[in-house]
């Protein structure tokens, strides 16, 4: 039995593609990422203030849009990004493909806005991966049993990416943010907020809920818990930093579970 390859599940949240000179950045350090990991798949959200964009273009049209048709909607800007990333890594001679959340096999629950994952099945991503493909994957979206387009809620980018690494039995989930790591408080307005490079995922849970999930949704690491996923936080502007390692003590898994 041939051995399996080392996959990497690298999510990217709007302050990391806010502007299209992002991508170029971020195409780089997926390109440096594969040297370690031959099998990545980038998770991205929707560039800075753009899903906030489409959500005031649907209130301009309905103050109360059909959830359905808002649904469609925003999950554009996800769309967008995916394809702006696999352009910027293509530039850079990387061979990229790019995958809503439907096509990558995200299913859902029907309720709109605020879906929850039941199962992933990536059948068309491994293929990708094999090849050695950068898989790019939107992140916050799904597809319902009745197969109408889903978004995830608050949360859904993060989860997309940790759901996504419980599938494809990942190595670890890395959240590129606008900080370095986890604090004990916003570093912004606390200076002397203590900084963690390694926490427990109950710790964790209990730095971010005290925050509101700023840094990284209890929603996703609940489900990283579940199912012992290491999750790495980094900062997208400090490659050289650590950053901060989430994991449990006792890294054997017991099963596979999602949000339901």
């Amino acid at each position: 039995m041939p051995q399996k390859k080392k996959t990497l599940i690298m999510k990217f949240g709007g302050a990391a593609t806010k502007t299209p000179e992002c991508f170029s950045s971020l195409a780089q350090l997926i390109l440096e990422r594969k040297n370690e990991y031959p099998q990545i798949v980038a998770v991205v959200s929707a560039m800075g203030g753009m899903t906030d964009h489409l959500i005031s273009l649907a209130k301009q049209v309905n103050p109360t849009p059909p959830h359905r048709e808002y649904d469609m909607l925003v999950s554009a800007g996800e769309r967008i990004s995916i394809s702006l990333l696999a352009m910027a890594l293509a530039a850079q001679g990387g061979q990229a493909v790019s995958f809503t959340g439907s096509q990558s096999g995200i299913l859902t629950t029907d309720e709109h806005s605020e879906a929850r994952i039941i199962e992933v099945r990536p059948n068309r991503l491994h293929p990708h991966l094999e090849s050695g493909k950068i898989v790019i994957v939107a992140g916050f979206q799904g597809v319902s049993k009745s197969k109408e387009i889903t978004t995830l809620g608050r949360g859904g980018s993060d989860t997309s990416a940790v759901a996504l690494g419980i599938a494809l039995r990942a190595e670890k989930v890395e959240f590129y943010k606008d900080v370095k790591g986890i604090f004990s408080n916003d570093p912004i307005h606390d200076p002397e907020a203590f900084f963690f490079q390694q926490l427990t995922y109950e710790e964790a849970l209990d730095v971010v809920e005290k925050s509101g999930g700023r840094v990284i949704h209890p929603r996703a690491l609940k489900l990283a818990q579940k199912n012992t996923l290491p999750l790495h936080v980094r900062s997208f502007q400090n490659l050289e930093g650590e950053g901060t390692l989430i994991s449990a003590m006792n890294l054997q898994s017991v099963g596979t579970f999602y949000e339901e």
